[in-house]
């Protein structure tokens, strides 16, 4: 433990965009994708749960989509962000993330027993689901649908029905875990009803371009440092194998990226040890798994 100045390092996006059918949610989201892969649409990958809504887009460019069939549970979307990372993909559409969230209301439905005590076994789901998009080393957009109603507006004189959406398709406080909440209106407008960069909110409304996905680049790649180079420093400083494990389970989302790196720094710290300390006294030390997922 210590206390360290503040230091705002590189980020990956994860933002939410929740509207009714028909907003367009699905064509924003690409658009802001096309903006933060640097208009790479290679390194986009859209997880499709909309019956082939993705496709609709393809003469943006070409992107990946991955077509998720049911079920929609929270282990199958974590198994095809996986996926994605594994494939180098750079920014990840989940389109969308209410299926999951019926999923377990449905699976919640059909249980027996106390409904109060077998939310404490879907909980546990749904935080692994939401855990993943936070932990992924990638920029994650997810679209949410929203319940929706109607409401009669006068226009040119005539009383006109027009659609309106009310609150998310998911978990009452999803909205908390992302960085970005934009809400997108029939006419495509959006406005920010949370925004940690400081970029859109209180801002007046406006419609998503490719410029919006850049502008979201540029604040992700801001800062004083290149977020690697101090981890990496953090690992050349360590003088301990505890240390090292503390550097290295700090940082799950770029464990891959730095293994080779805390193997090495292992090596040392165990040779310089055995200097010190007879063979025969020495306590085996603790290995990195070939996983890479911890010293255990």
């Amino acid at each position: 433990m210590e206390i360290r100045k503040s230091e705002r390092r590189k980020a990956k996006m994860k933002l939410a965009l929740q509207g009714s059918s028909g907003s367009g949610k699905t064509y924003s989201s690409l658009l802001i994708a096309k903006g933060l892969a640097g208009n790479d649409f290679t390194k986009v990958a859209v997880i499709d749960t909309e019956n082939g809504s993705a496709d609709l887009y393809a003469h943006l460019g070409d992107y990946n989509v991955i077509s998720l069939q049911p079920p929609y549970s929270p282990e199958r979307y974590i198994e095809a962000i996986n996926l994605c990372e594994n494939a180098g993909i750079e920014v990840v559409i989940i389109d969308s993330i209410s299926h999951c969230w019926d999923y377990l209301l449905d699976v919640h439905s059909n249980m027996v027993g106390n409904s109060f005590t077998n939310w404490g076994k879907i909980t546990p789901r749904q935080n692994a689901f939401v855990n993943k998009i936070l932990q992924s080393d990638t920029h994650i957009l997810a679209t949410m649908r929203v319940k929706q109603d109607y409401v009669l507006n006068q226009k040119n004189g005539k009383t006109i029905p027009e659609k309106v959406g009310l609150k998310a398709v998911q978990r009452n406080d999803v909205d908390y875990e992302f960085t970005i909440v934009f809400d997108i209106d029939i006419a495509h407008n959006t406005k920010a009803s949370k925004d940690r960069t400081g970029l859109f909110i209180d801002k007046p409304e406006f419609v998503i371009n490719t410029a919006t996905g850049k502008k979201l680049l540029a604040w992700c790649n801001e800062g004083s440092k290149d977020e690697i180079e101090c981890i990496k420093a953090d690992i050349e400083n360590c003088t301990t194998l505890e240390e090292l494990r503390a550097v290295y389970s700090e940082h799950p989302e770029i464990q891959s990226k730095i293994k080779n790196l805390v193997l090495q720094k292992k090596e040392q710290i165990e040779k310089i040890h055995s200097q010190i300390i007879p063979t025969s006294k020495i306590v085996e030390s603790k290995n990195i798994n070939n996983n890479g997922n911890s010293i255990s």
